[in-house]
């Protein structure tokens, strides 16, 4: 009888809600890699960063500071997005308890709200654009409205403050770097010039591992 009533009427409030769930912890997994993946390479940066100071590349160490900074805010965005997954789970909870009075799970402006702010998000976009599919279906949402979606994170994203590069600067150097005097006059001997190179080949190596995380 039970497979009957699924044929007919398709799976039941606690099939939908477990199976949705069951994708949200998936995606929480796959946020958790890619910030583990970040905290790595930031890890890295950071040591490149630090040798340039003390040879008083400056303008290398900046631009180590700004991969920094980058990172840091897509930190922020995969925490945040993280934590958007967790209320939508809750709120599926919620539905469900409701669910057991009604007999169906009802329209949520809320959960219509975090799915579409997860939407461009690219590590979840196809998983998050199945699910809302589906809970448009069961009549939890509407049709979504993914051509304005995250737009102002999108810009946080992509400001890199130099009041932001400075503090990091600041911080990795014990303060000496961006003072007045902390680049050095002297020109550089040939076997400075030599471990320049292999410096930056490291740093672009780093630098294109971060980008691939920051734009994947």
């Amino acid at each position: 009888m039970q497979t009957i009533n699924r044929f007919i009427y398709g799976p039941t409030p606690e099939e939908r809600v477990s199976a949705w769930q069951t994708k949200l912890r998936g995606e929480g997994r796959t946020l958790d890699r890619e910030m583990r993946q970040l905290d790595t390479e930031t890890a890295k940066i950071k040591t490149s960063l630090k040798q340039a100071a003390k040879r008083g590349d400056v303008k290398s160490a900046r631009v180590l500071a700004r991969a920094i900074v980058r990172s840091s805010k897509q930190k922020d965005r995969l925490a945040v997005s993280k934590a958007r997954l967790n209320s939508i789970s809750m709120q599926l909870k919620e539905q469900l308890a409701m669910a057991k009075f009604t007999g169906s799970l009802q329209k949520s402006t809320e959960i219509m709200k975090l799915s579409n702010s997860l939407l461009k998000l690219p590590q979840i976009s196809v998983t998050m654009r199945e699910m809302s599919m589906e809970m448009t279906k069961a009549g939890i949402m509407e049709e979504m409205l993914d051509d304005i979606i995250d737009a102002e994170e999108d810009e946080e994203l992509e400001e890199e403050a130099d009041a932001e590069v400075d503090k990091v600067l600041f911080e990795l150097t014990d303060g000496k770097l961006g003072q007045t005097g902390s680049v050095r006059t002297e020109l550089p001997s040939l076997e400075d010039k030599m471990q320049d190179e292999e410096v930056d080949q490291e740093m672009e190596r780093y630098r294109a591992q971060l980008d691939g995380l920051l734009s994947s």
